[in-house]
């Protein structure tokens, strides 16, 4: 070889080149076993079918949602306001985000039960396939079996959390709050080893539609994310504090151009904010869905820190999660994904800065422990069923924690911490499932000795011989596993099996099967007459259903509020049908207004909203009966109700109305019409 073709590149030989990287090999797919796919694909088949088994059942489960939805299919601004009403009127309490989904869907398929929750349900197999991939690329220097079995056991736990399976189930928008949180944390996750700004700029789009979806709590889980990637991104510091900035861009802006748009357009010819006490969004963010929930007030109750904490979610305090209806719903593997958090970060106590392992367990613990401690603490309204936020954190926490300690198998430490994770899943499954000695009495003792049997053959497989150890080693682990996921997966099935409706769900069995854990419920003002049917709201393990008794011309429209059933008779919905104004009626109220709305489908003007909105005042109601718009007038027969009380803008129309118009009766309700003066 010349001294001139010696400087040139040569060609090496298939044997010299380098093996491609752990990292470039997972993401082609090298080396995969053939097993994994298939396996991903049975648990995102099991999990439609929980989620979807039945789903028609329910009929329109939370009405409040489902009449915003029916709205929005009649009206494109009232979609994109989310107004309660298809005249727009008020919108929801919330963003719209959850509305424009479900909306479409309606659009598309038109109105139906399975058009309007099967979104819901195909959100929840999504969050599992998200979370399946985040603990796997998490795990890159794991063997691909371990972490591939990891993904699959942390998509199980959410699939499996029964708070999943009752609001996968709903049309409440925690399903999409969820789903654009766990879109955040996948692309966090795929951000971090190559340092990628435009995974980054996705997570904070996501964000961004989270709090377009339910405000502030979407980003409970922003100062995790920011700091793992601040602390684990491959690249320099300027860059990583570079990325982070684009990222809040993409937030604000996905965040804020509707805000800005409500902002600027002409108060008069939009709805009216609901929830909001000045017309503006910015009231909601900062009072009503936010600091209001935290510290109570701005229309949440509660407040002041007190042990009573607010009106559903029980005292506050750290026990909260793990207490009633809240533990029930998220705290079946809750200990055991604490525990293998501050196990995973002993374990990687000495690892390198960028790695992933480590990141992973600061991303959803940081998540768990944050949303956690608000959820605890927050003396505003919180319902049990916000818990599912938490459901994703918990799964990927058991998956890359128990990883970490299979692969720690040989030592004190990774036996204890499989053998602790393993024994405190089988003995607070057996707490909670002896809230009801009536519900499956028999898993509970089964759960309890399965799993201290196996936490203990784990500790005792160290001192065996190797064959005879790790043989004992894994049998244990994978029947303690098995038994620690009964508990959660009976009660999930459980909430699966009966359909749900009203404000509040919560989770377990119906009332003929019974479960722990009934949920209370407050109780919600309808129009007088509307129980003509004979309604009846029963709640055993949380299932909220409604019968119709037998009185003939009573149609069943499951009710918006409260987890009471709702009628509106089919007298009165024809008097609705055939109004041909813009509002058919006006009542006092966003529950009652929501029944009317689904029976009959027309607009049906809500006084006060959902929780005493200043809206309308009376000269503003007197204004548009004069100008025709509102034809009938149905009383609460409360002085108010749902959206209005004693003194209330909703008091004195109704006693305006009451003085200047002839009561009349239809299908049992107090209606009076407007355009005819008494």
């Amino acid at each position: 070889m010349t001294a001139s073709t010696a400087a040139l590149p040569q060609p090496r030989s298939r044997s010299a080149r380098p093996r491609a990287s752990l990292v470039r090999r997972i993401a082609v797919g090298v080396d995969r076993p053939v097993w994994i796919r298939p396996s991903v694909a049975g648990l995102l088949v099991l999990t439609a079918l929980l989620y979807l088994w039945a789903l028609g059942d329910s009929g329109t489960a939370n009405a409040f949602y489902a009449a915003a939805v029916q709205a929005g299919s009649q009206s494109w601004k009232a979609w994109f306001f989310g107004s309660l009403d298809s005249a727009n009127f008020i919108t929801v309490d919330k963003p719209p985000a959850s509305l424009w989904v479900m909306g479409l869907s309606v659009r598309i398929f038109g109105f139906s039960s399975w058009s309007l929750l099967a979104p819901q349900a195909l959100m929840g197999v999504a969050s599992v396939a998200l979370v399946v991939g985040a603990v796997r690329r998490s795990l890159v220097d794991l063997p691909q079996r371990v972490a591939a079995a990891a993904g699959l056991l942390a998509g199980a736990v959410l699939a499996l959390t029964p708070a999943a399976a009752l609001m996968f189930r709903f049309d409440n928008p925690d399903a999409l709050l969820v789903l654009l949180m766990t879109v955040a944390a996948h692309a966090t996750v795929r951000a971090l080893p190559r340092a990628a700004w435009r995974w980054l700029a996705l997570a904070g789009v996501a964000l961004g539609f989270a709090f377009l979806t339910k405000m502030l709590q979407g980003l409970l889980v922003l100062p995790a994310f920011g700091l793992v990637y601040l602390l684990a991104a491959r690249t320099t510091l300027p860059r990583r504090l570079a990325h982070l900035g684009v990222a809040a861009v993409a937030l604000v802006v996905s965040a804020g151009w509707w805000v800005l748009a409500v902002a600027l357009w002409p108060a008069d010819a939009r709805p009216y904010i609901g929830g909001s006490t000045h017309d503006t969004v910015l009231d909601l963010v900062l009072g009503y869905n936010g600091l209001g929930r935290i510290f109570g007030g701005s229309g949440n109750g509660g407040g002041g820190g007190g042990t009573s904490g607010s009106s559903f979610g029980g005292a506050t305090g750290l026990q909260r999660l793990f207490s009633s209806e809240m533990g029930l719903e998220i705290s079946w593997l809750l200990p055991a994904a604490l525990l293998l958090l501050v196990l995973g970060l002993v374990l990687r106590g000495r690892s390198s800065r960028v790695d992933a392992s480590r990141a992973a367990l600061l991303l959803w613990g940081g998540w768990l422990v944050v949303t956690g401690l608000v959820f605890s603490f927050m003396s505003g309204t919180v319902h049990p069923y916000y818990t599912v936020a938490l459901a994703p954190a918990v799964g990927a926490l058991v998956g890359v924690g128990g990883a970490l300690a299979w692969r720690a198998r040989d030592s004190w430490c990774g036996r204890a911490g499989l053998a602790g994770a393993i024994g405190s899943a089988g003995v607070w499954g057996f707490a909670l499932l002896s809230q009801d000695a009536a519900f499956l009495p028999w898993l509970r003792w089964t759960m309890l000795a399965g799993g201290l049997l196996a936490a203990a053959a784990i500790l005792v497989s160290g001192v065996l011989a190797d064959h005879a150890g790790r043989r004992v080693l894994a049998v244990a682990v994978l029947a303690g596993s098995l038994l620690g996921l009964a508990g959660t997966a009976s009660y999930s099935l459980a909430t699966a099996s009966v359909p749900h409706s009203g404000s509040i769900p919560t989770v377990g069995a119906s009332s003929v099967g019974g479960g722990p854990g009934t949920g209370g419920a407050p109780t919600g003002t309808a129009p007088s007459g509307t129980g003509a049917g004979g309604t009846s709201s029963s709640a055993s393990g949380g299932a909220t259903s409604t019968s119709t008794g037998p009185t003939s011309d009573a149609t069943a429209v499951p009710s918006g509020g409260g987890g009471t059933g709702g009628t509106s008779s089919a007298a009165l919905t024809a008097l609705l049908e055939s109004a041909g104004t813009t509002w058919s009626a006006a009542v006092n109220g966003s529950q009652a207004a929501a029944t009317l709305e689904l029976a009959s489908g027309t607009a049906v003007m809500a006084i006060g909203g959902w929780s005493s909105d200043p809206t309308p005042t009376l000269s503003e109601f007197e204004a548009a009966v004069a100008a025709g718009e509102v034809r009938y007038y149905i009383s609460s027969g409360s002085g108010g109700g749902t959206g209005g009380g004693s003194g209330s803008t909703a008091s004195a129309i109704e006693e305006w109305v009451a003085a200047n118009f002839t009561a009349t009766t239809a299908g049992g309700s107090t209606v009076y019409d407007l355009s005819d003066a008494g």
